[in-house]
């Protein structure tokens, strides 16, 4: 007669669950993501401005629609990083901290050089599209740039990875592994005991 082992194949089942569960859960963040995806391409297209994201809640929000920027007295510490302008060329774009009325920072991308070297900017009122930054913070990419820089390039929403389909996919091929590994066993191990 085979026995199945009740312990391991307890184990391999539960595994086989959770890694099935996960490829479920893949699949829901994959709709939320095309979701997410269509309503910023939609927000690119919308010309009403909303509101420069006072924090991280209202980041999600403002993504890729057009807001303003009261930028009076930049920082003067800029973070020049690679980057292309509006014709796809590779150069720097230009950052900046804006304090603003509740005084907190707001970043600006200012625009686009070919070198790391910034032109001096005094400040002033920019409008262009809140795009993603790190740590969940927002940046505003001046649109037009402020004087003396180049356009930087457009954010574009499918940018964005959405790999969530084909970590599905390898959450269903693990599960399924798991199964063919866990009979070869059993098989093996019935063999063996003849």
């Amino acid at each position: 007669m085979r026995r199945v082992p009740i312990l391991p194949t307890i184990v391999v089942l539960v595994a086989v669950a959770i890694m099935v569960w996960l490829g479920f859960w893949q699949l829901d963040r994959l709709g939320q993501k095309e979701a997410m995806l269509a309503r910023y391409a939609a927000a690119m297209t919308n010309p009403a401005p909303v509101a420069f994201p006072a924090d991280g809640s209202a980041v999600e929000s403002a993504l890729f629609h057009r807001a303003k920027l009261d930028c009076a007295a930049p920082s003067g510490n800029w973070n020049s990083i690679a980057g292309r302008n509006a014709r796809g060329e590779a150069g720097y774009v230009h950052l900046v901290a804006c304090p603003v009325d509740d005084g907190r920072l707001a970043w600006l991308q200012a625009g686009w050089t070919r070198g790391p070297q910034h032109p001096d900017w005094k400040g002033g009122e920019v409008s262009g599209l809140v795009a993603p930054y790190v740590d969940h913070t927002a940046r505003l990419i001046a649109d037009p740039p402020v004087p003396g820089f180049e356009a930087s390039a457009r954010p574009d929403p499918s940018d964005i990875p959405n790999n969530h389909l084909a970590y599905a996919v390898q959450w269903f091929f693990f599960a399924g592994v798991a199964l063919v590994i866990y009979a070869l066993a059993l098989r093996k191990r019935w063999r063996e005991r003849g």
